[in-house]
């Protein structure tokens, strides 16, 4: 899965004008699959080194992607060269490279148009690789994955582990922002692993590429020579549950393409998540692509036997530095002491950067208020935070969302490192394996920071709250030296021992930390480890403040997560019992480093009538709403807003009471003076349970009334029913009031939605 790789980023930052010529290609990095091309290309490199020893600068060539045939001028001197020759490197890629001969020189008309930003296209394009191509396309597999928060990537790295396992002669795992989707008609049979985000949203990673296969101009035939297989990872409890892959596998099929098998849907509500469905689904999928291409799998057989397993490297390598290697400014106190920096670094080398929207955060916050809302004997906690920002201005409007990249226990985090014998003061760099030659140049080591292991591991490597993967499990049994312990971890990987597994680990939400030592004979090489550890992800929060009525603060209402696993262990929520922990007035060195990324609910106009609904935390987007429209209400004429929220007591969880009570009278943006209202379900006050969908139904011609004067509906809250009974709730009001059937409320609430007036954020 992994070829000879040039990175254009880093060559276009190191070469200057006239004289070579590098790719220009909607991805930044060139794959080489041939060692016919990886020679070509070396000999090449070479040979332009031996003519420049004594000119600075010599043209030595072009490079020129296949598929683009768009080159760009650029120069590169002795020097550069040499850095060029050690940026050829070992990771996964794009498109085939050729290195061609130098170019005779160009007519003074030609010159004058490449001084600009014109492009040349070349009329030959290295025939006998292409031939090679053509030859070799039968028996390529190339895997596309689209991840919001990773779990696509593990699917389809382990789409591409059976393969090879099978004997693939050639498979390709690639995120999907990498691939140029105008050469899918290029490729015989690609397999898509695809998770969905938002309101059935495909991740941000295959935007641009959603985007081409809508295009109009794409006719039905356009896909007809390739075959297709659609896994999708979604949450059930959601209503849109993997809209993602159902969108993709439609529009594939409308284009001509032909699905080898159906589409796949994992479920995270599953016991054993989404590897429930991916193993049958697998399976099936074998073996179609065997009787299709019989080529494809030559030893089809040899992935379902655990015998036949086998252990490669890691794909990432750790590079150790001493301290006299290292820059001097890298060892200063100044630069230690900064944490901006010293996170930037670790996301940076993060095996899993796509959790993180920038490496450096948007902001450093200091925690200024932590204020229970429920009563202190409720079984539930809910805090109300805010945060400020010392350097900056917090940027973000209300709909918004913060992520929070939070701290691990500095205990667990020690014993991971005393677990697995590291050294938690050296000082590291994590990258792709063979991602650059030891004899690279001290500009190009300059690009990466070292930082310490252990600043590394805490910022990087949930070792305190995530659970390990099966893959993880399996890599474990090639190094317990334990027998009993080596059967049980290929237990634990198998197929067979999918359910047990489920039980132990999942269930149980047991940390590697756990894991590790449950398994005490297992010693993992950290390049493994930093693999195969899930990720430290940021989590993100509903924004609960309005910017214009709190400049450079930022609310949040969150729920302080915890639960009893069946064997009673307590587990608690990461960030939120962080957040919990912290004391203001104690905690005010403690930098929460921050991210304001947008969410589902955009801020409605001060004219647009709103119709509002938020049980438990739901109403914090909602809180920022009524801030911002109260404050607008002052200077200008507002429309009004119906908010209906609910809780289980009136005495216990009833959230910002009073800032509820004080909107919906006097003229509040919430009072029926002002055509709106605020109405209250408490589903245990009474012996009956009383919802929201309740309360709504009471004002059904209010609803109706503000539907018919262009209003917008938005829910926000938890995602398992809530959601979908308002939805059916909103369909019956509508149906009823207006005298249409409930098939036709139901495409009219599409309608409202298509229009940009129906909105849902939910969370698990």
């Amino acid at each position: 899965m992994s070829g000879r790789v040039v990175d254009v980023a880093l060559l276009e930052s190191l070469l200057s004008d006239s004289g070579c010529f590098v790719a220009n290609h909607c991805s930044s990095r060139f794959h080489m699959d041939s060692p016919h091309i990886k020679r070509s290309l070396l000999f090449h490199l070479a040979l332009g080194l031996r003519k420049i020893s004594g000119s600075p600068k010599y043209p030595v060539g072009h490079i020129c992607g296949l598929r683009s045939r768009k080159v760009t001028r650029q120069a590169v001197s002795s020097q550069q060269l040499q850095i060029l020759c050690s940026c050829c490197t070992q990771s996964d890629g794009a498109v085939p490279l050729v290195l061609l001969p130098p170019l005779p020189p160009l007519p003074p008309l030609l010159s004058a148009a490449f001084a600009g930003s014109a492009t040349y296209s070349p009329s030959f394009v290295g025939k006998s690789v292409a031939s090679q191509k053509k030859m070799e396309k039968s028996s390529h597999l190339l895997v596309l994955y689209a991840s919001q928060t990773g779990n696509a990537m593990d699917a389809a790295e382990c789409v591409g582990r059976e393969a090879e396992r099978g004997g693939c002669p050639s498979v390709q795992v690639l995120p999907i922002d990498c691939f140029d989707a105008s050469c899918l008609p290029d490729e015989e049979i690609v397999i898509f692993v695809v998770s969905t985000t938002g309101q059935g949203d495909v991740p941000d990673s295959m935007k641009v590429f959603w985007r081409f296969l809508l295009q109009r101009n794409l006719s039905n035939q356009w896909l007809e020579g390739l075959h297709y297989a659609v896994f999708g990872l979604g949450d059930s409890g959601y209503q849109k549950y993997n809209f993602s892959a159902k969108k993709l596998d439609k529009r594939l099929s409308d284009l001509g393409a032909k699905p080898l098998i159906e589409k796949g849907l994992g479920d995270d509500q599953h016991t054993s998540g989404y590897e429930g469905a991916l193993d049958p689904w697998l399976l099936s999928l074998w073996k179609m692509l065997n009787t299709v291409q019989p080529n494809i799998l030559p030893r089809v057989s040899d992935i379902m036997d655990p015998s036949k397993r086998s252990l490669d490297h890691a794909k990432i390598e750790v590079i150790y530095h001493s301290s006299d290697e290292m820059q001097p400014d890298l060892l200063t106190a100044h630069y230690l002491e900064s944490v901006e920096k010293v996170i930037e670094s670790a996301c940076s080398m993060s095996p899993a950067q796509f959790h993180y929207h920038e490496k450096k955060p948007q902001y450093l916050l200091q925690l200024i208020t932590n204020q229970r809302l429920t009563n202190v004997d409720h079984s539930r906690d809910v805090r109300h935070f805010e945060f400020e920002a010392s350097s900056n201005v917090i940027d973000y409007q209300v709909g918004d969302v913060l992520e929070i990249l939070p701290s691990q226990n500095p205990a667990a985090v020690d014993a991971f490192i005393q677990r697995c014998n590291l050294d938690p003061n050296c000082y590291i760099t994590v990258k792709a394996r063979d991602a650059e030659k030891q004899s690279i140049s001290k500009s190009i080591k300059s690009l990466v920071r070292p930082i310490k292991l252990k600043n590394f591991v805490e910022l990087t490597m949930d070792v305190a709250s995530a659970s390990p993967r099966r893959y993880f499990f399996e890599v474990m049994s090639f190094y317990a030296t334990a027998e009993h312990e080596k059967e049980r971890l290929q237990y634990f990987a198998s197929p067979e021992g999918m359910d047990d597994l489920y039980q132990y680990n999942q269930r149980e939400r047991r940390t590697v930390v756990e894991v590790l030592e449950d398994f005490p004979s297992v010693q993992m090489p950290f390049e493994w480890l930093v693999q195969l550890v899930p990720p430290l992800k940021t989590r993100a929060f509903s924004i609960s403040s309005s910017p214009s009525v709190h400049p450079n603060q930022v609310h949040l209402t969150v729920s302080i997560v915890s639960w009893t696993t069946p064997f009673k262990r307590k587990r608690h929520g990461l960030c939120s019992s962080w957040l919990a922990g912290l004391d203001p007035f104690k905690s005010s060195g403690v930098c929460i480093p921050a991210w304001v990324t947008r969410g589902s609910l955009p801020p409605p106009p001060p004219s647009l009538p709103l119709i509002l609904i938020g049980p438990g935390t739901g109403c914090a987007p909602f809180r920022a709403f009524v801030e911002e429209r109260a404050l607008q209400d002052m200077t200008r004429s507002t429309s009004p807003i119906l908010f209906f929220f609910g809780c289980r007591n009136q005495s216990v969880d009833f959230l910002y009471k009073n800032f509820w009570l004080a909107h919906a009278q006097d003229d509040g943006v919430l009072s029926a003076d002002k055509g709106g209202g605020f109405f209250v379900a408490f589903s245990r006050d009474q012996p009956q349970k009383i919802y929201v969908q309740h309360k709504m139904n009471e004002e059904s011609k209010r609803i109706w009334s503000l539907l018919s004067s262009g209003a917008a509906i938005y829910i926000a809250g938890s995602s398992t029913k809530m959601p979908a009974d308002v939805t059916s709730t909103l369909e019956e009001i509508i149906a009823v009031e207006s005298g249409m059937s409930k098939d036709s409320a139901a495409r009219w609430l599409r309608l409202l939605e298509k229009a940009g007036k129906f909105f849902i954020e939910a969370w698990s």
